[in-house]
């Protein structure tokens, strides 16, 4: 609420405006911040209670495959059985109940909610420059920004791991991570409200997070992630009809034809989605007409939820390729009250996932919104917008500590849009504790994560679950 402002004589008293914050603010957020530190001291991060309720590793992967389509699952198991690192990618729910039970300042923060270090990468924005930013939001909802960071600097430590990266290269990853966080969180909880809010700019990242060692492998994906364009998967995805369109051929398992009457309802679901969108991108769709829907598997995370691809052509048979994404209910979500905060009330899951993400990013999908399909959410966004990414399990050794540190650059940028970032300075501080308790924490988490790992690879072994591998 906006006060009457100063009291001097002649002074201006203008109305209360709600949404606006009090002025003059007694005490500061960064006092507040460091206030903190008595209830929950930063050295205090670096530990892990598993309670004797915890799910093991295999009962927790069929719990998250419930709901999901049958006959994809074992592609699920599959994936996350290659390796420690893609079984922390598809464990976002046991990860949560295991924060849940860690130490927390509570101060909130819109959560990506599976920060790992794979969900990073490049994208297209509308004037066709490419923005490295988190680019997955299927668990995004309101949380404790230790969160976030903890899946960041954990799976750091497992991608390090993979790579070959010897204990230390990998603790330093972690920790390097943190440090980034916090100091870009100082960086702008100092500048001007309006600046920090469009901070960490492309050009600048690099510098900012000293991941120099970074630029070679940046170039290289910049440059893969600008041929990555609706136009290219329709090449390679559809073939003409004779009535001059284009339609989707097969290509088992990850890309199918559906009937008539599944495809009719994902394209008649667009007109909901249509009415999601900015009034002004509207234009841009009516020169678009629908041609073919096909499904198609999507990630390691999401495999077995509903994904459609739907192809749409302009006056000049140029393509452009929506995704249309089922949205589960938050894997985070059950774990919120355990950790003290109150589950959000959700009126639509993917309207959840595209706000969460525009909370988050700077900049985000022109054509970002959600629909309906046969009772289910979806959200919708553009297919192979420029996307790119880095692989972090092929990164040189001297790379993965850059990238720790600019994926905690980021993640701080992210988390400063919905958490004053003068409140989590206040708590980090100056030195380097916070970094040390993370550090800790995500050797310690990794370790963990190695024997889940071990636990499923054991199981799909004496076939109590199925695992299809090489999808």
């Amino acid at each position: 609420m906006i006060g009457s402002g100063v009291e001097a004589e002649g002074a201006r008293r203008l109305p209360q405006v709600r949404g606006f914050a009090g002025w003059p603010v007694r005490g500061t957020p960064k006092e507040e911040g460091k206030a903190l530190r008595e209830r929950v001291p930063r050295r205090s991060h670096d530990l892990l209670d598993l309670d004797p309720v915890r799910p093991d590793a295999l009962a927790a992967v069929e719990e998250s495959n419930r709901g999901r389509i049958p006959g994809l699952t074992p592609i699920r198991v599959g994936r996350m059985a290659a390796t420690p690192f893609a079984f922390l990618r598809g464990a976002a729910g046991l990860m949560a109940h295991d924060l849940a039970r860690t130490p927390m300042t509570r101060i909130p923060a819109q959560l990506c909610g599976d920060a790992h270090v794979a969900n990073f990468g490049l994208y297209g924005d509308a004037r066709g420059g490419l923005v490295i930013d988190l680019n997955d939001f299927d668990e995004t909802v309101p949380g404790p920004w230790e969160w976030d960071l903890k899946r960041l600097v954990a799976s750091l430590v497992l991608a390090g791991r993979e790579a070959g990266a010897d204990e230390d290269i990998c603790r330093q990853a972690a920790h390097d991570a943190a440090g980034s966080y916090r100091r870009t969180m100082r960086l702008l909880a100092k500048l001007p409200v309006l600046d920090a809010w469009n901070a960490i700019a492309d050009e600048e990242l690099v510098s900012h997070a000293d991941a120099h060692d970074l630029l070679g492998t940046l170039e290289r994906v910049s440059e893969k992630a600008r041929s990555n364009t609706s136009g290219r998967f329709a090449a390679k995805s559809t073939e003409p009809t004779p009535d001059g369109g284009r339609r989707f051929v097969d290509a088992p398992p990850v890309l199918r034809r559906v009937p008539d009457a599944e495809a009719a309802a994902v394209a008649a679901s667009l007109e909901d989605y249509v009415a999601t969108l900015a009034e002004d991108r509207l234009p841009l769709l009516a020169r678009h007409s629908v041609h073919d829907v096909a499904f198609r598997v999507v990630g390691t995370g999401s495999v077995g939820t509903r994904s459609y691809v739907v192809l749409l052509l302009d006056h000049r048979g140029e393509p452009l390729v929506l995704q249309v994404k089922e949205a589960r209910p938050s894997a985070l979500v059950p774990h919120l009250a355990t950790a003290g905060f109150e589950p959000p009330v959700v009126e639509h899951e993917g309207r959840r996932v595209v706000l969460g993400q525009k909370r988050m990013q700077v900049v985000s999908d022109i054509l970002l919104g959600w629909t309906t399909v046969d009772g289910r959410p979806f959200q919708v966004r553009q297919f192979r917008n420029r996307k790119g990414s880095v692989d972090p399990t092929a990164l040189a050794a001297d790379q993965i500590d850059d990238y720790g540190r600019m994926t905690g650059a980021l993640l701080a940028r992210a988390h400063s849009h919905s958490a004053d970032p003068r409140l989590i300075a206040g708590y980090c501080g100056k030195n380097e504790e916070l970094d040390e308790a993370m550090a800790s924490f995500a050797v310690t988490y990794a370790d963990r994560t190695e024997e889940d790992h071990g636990v499923l690879v054991k199981a799909v072994r004496e076939g109590r679950i199925a695992a299809e591998t090489g999808v």
